[in-house]
């Protein structure tokens, strides 16, 4: 792996701001709102030729004892534990204050080569005000504007000097690795609080993700590297999607949008639907997104231990009756066909019943996933589907005589997801009952389990 550089600071002195700026792109929220990045976020970049990590880390306040500030301040220590260097960010504009001070204590304790970057100094006027953090007695003291890139390039070319430079491979050795390892991308989605964040700790073995009982912990997308029988997975732990009229601080209506832009990115989704709740109407949307997309999708119900426990949790009385409807039957079978109904558009959808917290059940997600990739990117020969062609029945589809069209032949013509093209008499669009016919004839015949299949139709001539 390339080395890693740990970017740390107090809330709201530009971090994300300089981590986009070293990645080039706008990877991490940034916003006015302090405490906006919680998780890890790690990046590539390369700067003269090398290569390199990059983790961007929440705001550290060392002595704050509450919940999330405290787990930010747990992922900041293990960013730097992993790190062979650490740039320290500073506001320039800012007076120097005692958690600094503190702060940079604890870097320099460490014996990992660490970086002041004294950050929000624009000008060359501004330079002077950088003079009062040698105070911190970090010997690398840097003026920057993360913002417009000035003085950047001198921070990074320090850096340069003492990151470990990365054994060379032989092409021959990386391309067997690549080989091996053809990368998954998988995104979890689902509403605040359905337990997506304790679902990636549970797939990947660590504290990857901050857990915690407040909706909305979740901001930036966390992703995490997972190697399994030679196949790799990336799971990407989304921000809780709801809805717009939900959504108060700027923060949250940008997690909202880099949720479903990172679902746009993924190869897959797991939904996460919340046993105790059942399927809301806001779950139905967020499906529509993963299947509007393309994506391939299997539907996760977590929390199943407490429906065949039957401990309850508190809930507002909106959601009492249906809670209390979806605990009545512990039987999965009632429970999925209430699914299945609710979300009618994704019956090509496999379900699983798991609990994230106890690991109940998800020893069966790998083993989907990998079916579903495959089924993902399954071809069929044209000649076999021409051979399907004259096999169905097209009287036994509902549509009027009138938006029929004849068919003469059909292909596949990509895959991920798979879409098939169909030749016929009319340049017309296809009724709606005559696509679910087909896929379902199509499904019948080749599976694509967990994947959802787009037709289109061309006239002959």
């Amino acid at each position: 792996m390339p080395p890693l550089i740990a970017i740390v600071g107090r809330p709201n002195v530009g971090k994300s701001t300089l981590f986009n700026r070293i990645v080039g792109s706008r990877r991490a929220i940034v916003g006015d709102e302090p405490g906006i990045t919680r998780d890890r976020l790690y990046g590539e970049a390369e700067w003269r030729g090398r290569q390199f990590r990059v983790v961007d880390t929440g705001g550290i306040i060392p002595a704050e004892n509450e919940l999330i500030p405290a787990e930010i301040f747990r992922q900041a220590r293990v960013a730097v534990e992993e790190a062979a260097a650490v740039i320290m960010v500073v506001d320039g504009r800012a007076e120097l204050a005692a958690p600094d001070m503190e702060l940079a204590r604890l870097l320099i304790r460490t014996g990992k080569p660490v970086f002041l970057a004294v950050n929000k100094i624009d000008t060359d006027k501004q330079e002077g005000l950088s003079n009062e953090f040698h105070r911190l007695g970090i010997r690398g003291l840097f003026p920057v504007s993360a913002e417009h890139g000035r003085g950047v390039d001198d921070l990074l070319d320090a850096v340069l000097e003492v990151l470990p430079r990365p054994e060379v491979q032989s092409t021959e050795d990386t391309g067997k690795t690549q080989e091996q390892l053809p990368e998954i991308k998988v995104a979890i989605i689902g509403h605040p609080n359905v337990g997506k964040s304790t679902l990636l700790n549970r797939l990947t073995g660590t504290a990857r993700a901050i857990v915690s009982p407040v909706p909305g912990t979740t901001r930036d997308a966390v992703d995490e590297i997972v190697v399994r029988d030679g196949r790799r997975f990336r799971f990407i732990d989304t921000a809780g999607i709801r809805r717009k009229g939900k959504t108060r601080l700027m923060a949250e209506k940008l997690s909202v949008i880099m949720a479903r832009k990172h679902l746009e990115a993924a190869d897959m989704a797991l939904l996460v639907i919340d046993a105790t709740e059942g399927v809301s109407a806001l779950d139905a949307a967020i499906a529509g997104y993963a299947h509007e997309s393309g994506r391939s999708v299997i539907i996760l119900v977590n929390k199943w231990d407490l429906i065949t426990s039957g401990e309850k949790k508190p809930v507002s009385q909106s959601k009492a009756a249906r809670i209390q409807e979806s605990k009545r039957p512990a039987d999965r079978a009632a429970y999925e066909q209430r699914l299945r109904y609710a979300l009618k558009f994704l019956n090509y959808a496999p379900v699983l019943f798991v609990s994230a917290e106890t690991a109940k059940g998800t020893e069966k997600i790998i083993p989907m996933l990998e079916k579903v990739a495959a089924e993902r990117r399954k071809r069929i020969p044209t000649g076999e589907m021409n051979r399907f062609l004259q096999r169905i029945d097209f009287e036994r589809a509902s549509v009027p005589m009138r938006q029929r069209v004849k068919i003469y032949y059909m292909t596949q013509a990509a895959v991920a997801p798979p879409t098939f093209i169909l030749f016929t008499d009319r340049n017309v669009k296809l009724h709606f009952s005559y696509q679910r016919f087909l896929e379902n004839q199509i499904r019948r015949a080749f599976g694509f389990v967990g994947t959802p299949i787009w037709i289109k139709n061309r006239a002959r001539e």
